[in-house]
Parts: C-alpha cells; sequence; structure tokens
C-alpha cells in the first residue's frame, strides 16, 4: 500500500508541530491596575488592558501594580514588571519545561517563583550553592527551618545562624521541582531569595545575550 506524497507531508509536519513549542515570549515593561505594557516576541511595546487579546494570542487575566497574570494556549503565567516569560501556545516536548528570564540593565535576573506554594521573589545566583531564604520567607512558605541542621557562617556583618533545610516544592514559570537544598538565613537579612546551584544544577542554562532560558534536565 502506497502513501501520497502530500500525506506524507502532512504526517511530517503534524509530527513536528507536536514535538516543537510555539512560545510567545512577553516582556513587562510597565503594570498598573487592570493594564500591562509588554513587549511580545520582540515587538513594539503594546498595552493590554484586562482580558484583551493581543495578536501573538496571549490575554492579560488581571493585573496591578505590582504583577499581571497572562495566558495563551491554556498556560497561564505571573510576571512583574521588569520581568520576562514563556507562555507554551502547544505542550512542549522539553521534559520538565522551560522558563525564559529576561535580564535588567545591571545583567540580573530576577524572577517570581514558588515555594510551597508561597509567592516569593527570587535572583539567579550561579554563586550560591542552594537555594536561600531569609527566616521571614521560610516562614511565609511553612517550612520549620528551626530544626534543620544550624551552623554559623560568616557575613559582612559579621558571623550569623543558617540553617540546611530541604524544600519539597520549588516552582519557577513551568519548572517544579521536589526535594531541593536549601539553607535559611535567620532574620531578615536578606532582601531577596537566591536561586542558587541546587536549583540550577537541575536545569539546562542557556544565556542568549540579556535572555536567559531554564530548560529542566531531570
Amino acid at each position: 500500500m502506497s502513501i501520497g506524497l502530500r500525506h506524507l507531508i502532512a504526517i511530517a509536519a503534524l509530527f513536528l508541530f507536536a514535538q516543537v513549542a510555539w512560545s510567545a515570549d512577553i516582556h513587562v515593561i510597565a503594570l498598573t491596575t487592570g493594564k500591562a505594557v509588554v513587549r511580545i516576541n520582540g515587538g513594539k511595546p503594546q498595552t493590554l488592558v484586562t482580558g484583551q487579546v493581543s495578536p501573538e494570542g496571549v490575554k492579560l487575566i488581571q493585573a496591578t501594580s505590582e504583577s499581571a497574570t497572562f495566558e495563551s494556549g491554556g498556560r497561564r503565567q505571573v510576571l512583574v514588571a521588569g520581568e520576562g516569560g514563556a507562555l507554551a501556545t502547544v505542550a512542549p516536548a522539553i521534559r520538565g519545561g522551560s522558563v525564559i528570564l529576561i535580564a535588567d540593565s545591571k545583567g540580573h535576573f530576577f524572577t517570581t517563583g514558588q515555594v510551597n506554594g508561597m509567592s516569593l521573589r527570587f535572583i539567579v545566583d550561579t554563586g550560591a550553592t542552594s537555594v536561600v531564604l531569609s527566616g521571614a520567607d521560610a516562614r511565609r512558605a511553612g517550612i520549620n527551618y528551626l530544626a534543620g541542621t544550624r551552623s554559623m557562617t560568616q557575613t559582612a556583618n559579621g558571623t550569623i545562624p543558617v540553617y540546611n533545610i530541604t524544600i519539597d516544592r520549588l516552582k519557577i514559570g513551568d519548572i517544579e521541582v521536589n526535594s531541593v537544598e536549601g539553607i535559611v538565613i535567620e532574620g531578615d537579612r536578606l532582601p531577596m531569595a537566591l536561586l542558587g546551584m541546587s536549583f540550577l544544577n537541575r536545569m539546562e542554562m542557556r544565556r542568549d545575550g540579556t535572555t536567559l532560558t531554564l530548560i529542566r534536565r531531570y
């Protein structure tokens, strides 16, 4: 039984389409209540109001002065001003998902993640061996860090206690990993959580100019 050329082309196209993750790359420029100024797929800035769908198929679900929720192809992501992310319109073939971060003017990568379901602000820090949380953030995430192994570490502000913990669930964009080694610094000395190598080691990291793509490896 022979199969026509057009049929073969259609099958090949369908296979490739199923393997490739088409995504909308969203960069949030500014936020106000009910509105978001965004750049999608590197295009010109455009303003979306709540409920509006862009020509690229990205819908603004809600927006405040602090964050905005976007939807495309049934997938949602929360971003803050100055942050970028990718929303796949076709289920990606990448194992465990991926996320795209956009560097700020100083070359730092920031993102909003979830620790045990609690939203926290992170800065990517390849120099940190573990994910690092403040005591206040750990408590908000329901982590009893005082039950962890206690040690002392030297900082610019003197010697302070730290606790070794295990984070049950850590989610960044579409990537969720379990049992992540972490360190908690007592008190509120840490202005922002550090996304360290205990998480990043599980990722393939692709740097392209001001863009950093994290792809889960395991």
